[in-house]
């Protein structure tokens, strides 16, 4: 499978989180990663794996899909 620049995957990590009132830190000790990581979940330049997405979700009480979408790039 093949990369497909066209596309952009987004996120609303950033905004389910500050709705919660919890920091970078507090979220990435709840799911077992670095505060690194989400830093760059929320800045667009790291897509999780499927496994971190859904603990993403599950931490949410979200789908995954309402929390990233794809998204086409115009040309």
């Amino acid at each position: 499978m093949t990369r497909d620049d066209n596309i952009q995957i987004t996120n609303h990590v950033r905004t389910l989180r500050n709705e919660r009132g919890i920091t970078q830190g507090a979220l990435a000790d709840a799911i077992g990663v670095t505060r690194v990581t989400i830093s760059c979940i929320e800045r667009g330049e790291y897509h999780p794996s499927l496994e971190l997405a859904l603990k993403l979700a599950r931490h949410f009480e979200r789908r995954v899909d309402d929390i990233f979408q794809i998204e086409e790039r115009e040309r």
